[in-house]
């Protein structure tokens, strides 16, 4: 049986999210892992399912970001893993491109789908989080479950979170097993105070 996987989005998921009035984390020193990501990461990990980051960078192609930069930023994630205690992320991918039409740069799929085709990850048995709607557009079209962090807005994906705060105890109720997960796809957005209703 193939492994599935946990795609997460980064800023704002993974780390604090650029600061008001800016585009892009430019400069790693601003680049501040989220402890809420590596509680979520802990059951993840413990579940059985790889964990890979899946990012648009666009400010690499404008020259708002070195590469250098980025690459840094991305040694100081998988170090904060690691110090957490926990396995190394599996892969972190980025697309750097400019134009929206570019299949990697997300809502479209490629991110996602380059990474299962490498690693043998079971798509359809993995899932897409993220806190804005081209992630869950990205995941859906990859053949992924999806969960949306925060928004108020209407969303396409299978269930909403409200915050980072609450994803690693929702991921802990939700999540299955990866050895013996068989649960079908869910159907429709669904808050997480309804999921917990009742329980």
């Amino acid at each position: 049986m193939r492994q599935p996987c946990v795609f997460f989005d980064r800023d704002g998921i993974v780390n604090m999210p650029p600061p008001e009035g800016r585009r892009y984390i430019e400069r790693p020193e601003e680049f501040v892992v989220l402890p809420e990501f590596l509680a979520a990461l802990r059951v993840v990990q413990a579940r059985g399912y790889a964990a890979v980051i899946v990012t648009n960078q666009k400010g690499v192609a404008t020259g708002d970001i070195a590469p250098e930069a980025l690459a840094a930023m991305h040694r100081r994630l998988q170090d904060a893993v690691r110090r957490a205690g926990l396995r190394a992320l599996a892969d972190i991918r980025v697309s750097t491109a400019a134009d929206d039409a570019h299949p990697d740069r997300k809502p479209n799929p490629g991110l996602l789908l380059a990474a299962a085709r490498d690693h043998g990850f079971d798509v359809r048995r993995s899932w897409m989080i993220g806190d804005h709607e081209r992630d869950i557009e990205a995941g859906r079209r990859a053949g992924c479950r999806t969960v949306r962090v925060g928004g108020t807005q209407p969303t396409a994906a299978d269930f909403r979170v409200p915050d980072m705060g609450q994803l690693a105890a929702w991921l802990e109720k939700h999540l299955d097993s990866a050895v013996d997960n068989t649960t079908k796809h869910a159907k429709g957005a669904k808050n997480i105070d309804d999921q917990f209703a009742g329980n």
